[in-house]
């Protein structure tokens, strides 16, 4: 028995959200290692070229770090987030 259109349209859209999800992950985590570890070392080092020798390294240390750790916090933001929109909302329909 196959799943009806809308079963299977729902798993497309959750494998897309959840691909989406993963890949914005991927470049996002990229691009705060990148500036984070370059401006860290920047303002630790100076602008010289020990510095500019050193930043791929940290880079390539910093990214897998940072998308584990967005696997954690991210979903921890988004409930906090929920959660602070929720309350917000409730005082406004109070007020």
């Amino acid at each position: 028995m196959t799943p009806g259109p809308d079963v299977a349209a729902a798993d497309k859209e959750s494998t897309v959200n959840k691909s989406f999800i993963l890949l914005s992950q991927v470049f996002m985590t990229f691009m705060m290692a990148a500036s984070m570890s370059g401006l860290m070392s920047l303002i630790h080092e100076g602008p010289t070229v020990e510095w500019l020798k050193g930043w791929p390294l940290q880079l390539v240390v910093a990214w897998p770090i940072a998308f584990c750790l967005t696997m954690v916090a991210w979903p921890a933001a988004m409930r906090l987030a929920g959660a602070v929109l929720r309350a917000r909302g409730a005082d406004a329909a109070q007020g």
